[in-house]
């Protein structure tokens, strides 16, 4: 007979399956909302720029939850923010599902990012104190988890359009798995910590030199992330001229490594320490972009994008973990610091190599993005163990 174990509330493995469990839930949710966008879109006989218009509202709502997101765990704790931005995100994306007007759609997607965000850092910041627990760097598994949840809800998504199901019918499923995962985990979560009274009130605070580094390290990531999502298809079909049917050939790549890198990265700094893993990463992300650009034939330029996803996978997961442990401000504030920082990255990092392949070219605008890695190694070289 086969006995099912279960671990104990306060176990630390315990703690760190509810917190996967929220990184998987946030994944699975932002990939099927993305997986039906052309749906929708569809549905709603939305234009192309219309729909973009639409998109808009999900990285408003991203930034209007930056400033209050520090403030609110501090305030409340990180368990009970995580408990109610995961509810909010779930309910948002079955609205989203069923949006009857265009000003539905975007009410739904602006409460869609705020709440995404507020899981974001209140999720990371659980990560943060149960890595403290395990004495040891973990961070990058979690991320690691949020990415095959991503990719497991594209595959679904493929799926239930090709059936077809209706993002409405879609979309409850993946809230039932995403609800279950939270009555599951919410539990097990870690409770609150002890926040000073005056810190407390305080809502915005000045980061210290420290996190604006690690601020910085994480924008210049964001902007090749950023970059790739957005123009790795089009380097693809316009410089390296492959087929329609390869065009998403390099990005599948990125995110595949990204995923990859995220689950050895762990291991490889308790081996050879964040410094040195940082500084590599940011050197392969160079080397993959300046291999794409000199040799754009399609098997060096995917074994380019290979790089640069391996090179990108771990960056953002061990500056929150650096982040976390800062001894001026708290978990959450400084997560929220560096989510603030990085952000712009991923905000105007597409729209600037737009500018640059328009002003040059689309290689050019590749060579200077392979800069981004070279300013990395750079900054952490400088950076205290």
């Amino acid at each position: 007979m086969i006995k099912l174990r279960i671990l104990p509330l306060n176990d630390r493995r315990s703690h760190r399956a509810a917190t996967g469990a929220l990184f998987f839930l946030s994944g699975l949710c932002n990939s099927s909302w993305a997986s039906r966008i052309p749906t929708i879109q569809q549905n709603l006989k939305l234009s192309d720029g219309a729909m973009g218009g639409v998109l808009m509202a999900a990285p408003v709502g991203l930034m209007l939850s930056l400033p209050v997101a520090g403030w609110l765990i501090q305030l409340k704790g990180s368990r009970l923010v995580a408990g109610f931005s995961a509810v909010t995100y779930i309910s948002m994306l079955q609205l989203l599902g069923m949006a009857p007007s265009t000003a539905l759609l975007v009410s739904s997607l602006l409460l869609f990012g705020f709440s995404g965000n507020l899981l974001n850092i209140s999720m990371n910041t659980q990560a943060v104190e149960v890595e403290a627990l395990y004495g040891r760097t973990i961070m990058a598994s979690f991320h690691g988890l949020w990415s095959l949840a991503s990719f497991t809800g594209a595959l679904v998504g493929t799926a239930m359009m090709a059936v077809p199901v209706t993002p409405t019918g879609h979309f409850l499923i993946i809230g039932a798995v995403a609800v279950t995962l939270m009555a599951l985990s919410f539990p097990r979560l870690l409770p609150a910590q002890e926040v000073a009274e005056d810190v407390k009130k305080t809502m915005f605070a000045k980061p210290d030199r420290s996190l604006v580094a690690l601020g910085l390290v994480a924008l210049l990531v964001m902007i090749c992330e950023g970059a790739m999502a957005d123009w790795s298809g089009i380097f693809f079909k316009k410089i390296v001229r492959v087929s329609p049917s390869s065009v998403g050939l390099g990005y599948a790549s990125f995110t595949c490594t990204m995923a990859f890198g995220r689950f050895v990265a762990d291991g490889l700094v308790t081996r050879i320490g964040m410094k040195k893993v940082l500084q590599g990463s940011g050197l392969l992300i160079t080397a993959g972009l300046v291999l794409a650009v000199a040799v754009p034939q399609l098997p060096t330029a995917v074994l380019g994008m290979f790089l640069v996803g391996l090179g990108s996978s771990s960056v953002v997961p061990l500056i929150l973990s650096t982040a976390g442990k800062s001894k001026t401000v708290s978990a959450g504030m400084a997560l929220a610091s560096i989510s603030t920082i990085s952000f712009m990255g991923l905000l105007f990092g597409p729209p600037l190599i737009g500018f640059i392949a328009g002003a040059t070219s689309l290689r050019v605008s590749f060579l200077f993005l392979s800069l981004m890695g070279l300013f990395i190694a750079g900054t952490v070289a400088r950076m205290r163990e």
